[in-house]
């Protein structure tokens, strides 16, 4: 835990990075897109595959399954879940893909998601439309958004008699926004609805209890917020709803005999021969980054929080330009606006001139930066990001 001398007036650690092997070069202001594992954590996952090729057999049929079931454990209790209920994937999309490939629809049905969407899981769902006959029904929620309540009222306003499932995010990736997912879960289940939540950014990012939320299905990542290694996920399936759900691969769980546990671990815990070592550092992670700060991650996530609006209040004002969301629905990410007619190559030009690592999608009009705030982040990114934009503008590429 940082010593009381870590400390700056204003609040924010002076320390952290020096347990990241992030370049030191570079303001890092991605961590929304793969995360960042801490240098400990990596330790951890490198004692796990060092025990793992001491004996590999022995370890594979012996060992894991007890290893599995206590990090599926503690990861159970973070995101407030029955740890029955959960099921290591290898990323959200993969879980994302493993309910709808599970599901049946037809012709005339109904598939609700918003324009807001993760690109990779709207193809999914495209995928599994397509082959049903059935359709995509795209709620069109604004950004700049005024409120939570906008979302729930644009989505509902888009649910039929015809609809059978909504896949929803719960923050979303472009906009990095918080929508408010226990209330338009339990107004879609009051219409029959049962809802898939891509949750992938949200845990470590906000306080999770998936059990109050009450979706039939919720993803997420590990490796994002929690800064789990690569390939650290899970997948939430209601216990009413997991007769129906398989993982993508099938494989040896599907004609086991044992009845020690349930089918729905049989058939997610082994789908063929891969690398646990992920999984198993999940408490890890969870530990790691819950002593960080005295507050536990209560602190951490308030701290990450307040460094982003922070942030986005800086670039604001540089582009001079309202804020685009609440402070309500952003949590350790923000998303802004930029100046329509900027550069297409604004994202090479800050990475290779500036050592600024900060996202931009062009496919939105207008585009939009996203910054996050990690724990080795401090506002002097942010400053110095600001600083490099006021340098563009005055080029002329940043348009206007």
């Amino acid at each position: 835990m940082y010593r009381e001398n870590d400390w700056r007036p204003d609040g924010y650690v002076t320390r952290p990075k020096e347990f990241w092997s992030l370049d030191p070069t570079v303001a890092y202001l991605n961590h929304g897109a793969f995360g960042a594992c801490p240098l400990p954590v990596l330790e951890r996952q490198q004692y796990w595959r060092s025990q793992l090729e001491r004996n590999p057999l022995g370890f594979f049929v012996r060992e894991l399954e007890p290893l599995w079931d206590d990090a599926r454990r503690q990861l159970a209790a973070f995101v407030g879940a029955p740890s029955d209920e959960l099921a290591f994937v290898p990323n959200a999309t993969t879980g994302v893909n493993a309910v709808l490939r599970s599901l049946s629809f037809k012709t005339g049905d109904e598939l609700l998601t918003t324009n807001q969407e993760y690109n990779a899981c709207r193809n999914a769902l495209n995928f599994v439309a397509e082959r049903a006959g059935a359709r995509v029904v795209v709620a069109p929620v604004p950004f700049p958004i005024e409120s939570p309540s906008q979302a729930i009222e644009i989505v509902m306003q888009h649910v039929s008699s015809r609809t059978r499932l909504a896949l929803l995010d719960h923050i979303t990736s472009k906009t990095a926004l918080i929508f408010p997912i226990a209330q338009l879960v339990s107004q879609l289940a009051a219409k029959n609805v049962d809802t898939l939540v891509d949750g992938a950014h949200a845990p470590g990012q906000i306080p999770l209890n998936l059990q109050e939320i009450g979706a039939a299905y919720y993803t997420a990542n590990c490796h994002k917020w929690l800064s789990a290694p690569k390939g650290a996920a899970f997948l939430y399936v209601r216990r009413d709803k997991q007769a129906e759900i398989r993982p993508l691969t099938i494989s040896h769980g599907a004609n086991s005999s044992r009845k020690d546990r349930s089918r729905f671990h049989l058939e997610f815990d082994w789908t063929g021969t891969g690398d646990p070592t992920a999984y198993l550092c999940v408490p890890e992670a969870i530990a790691f980054l819950g002593q960080l700060l005295p507050g536990g991650w209560a602190e951490l996530m308030e701290h990450n929080h307040a460094k982003v609006l922070e942030g986005r209040r800086l670039l604001c004002e540089t582009l001079d330009i309202p804020v685009p969301s609440p402070d309500e629905m952003i949590g350790s990410m923000a998303s802004l606006p930029l100046p329509n007619g900027c550069t297409d190559k604004l994202y090479e030009i800050l990475c290779d001139e500036f050592r600024i690592e900060v996202p931009i999608d062009y496919s939105s009009t207008p585009p939009l930066m996203r910054i996050s705030a990690a724990p080795y982040n401090t506002v002097a990114d942010y400053e110095r990001l600001a600083a490099a934009l006021k340098i563009l503008r005055d080029r002329g590429y940043l348009g206007g």
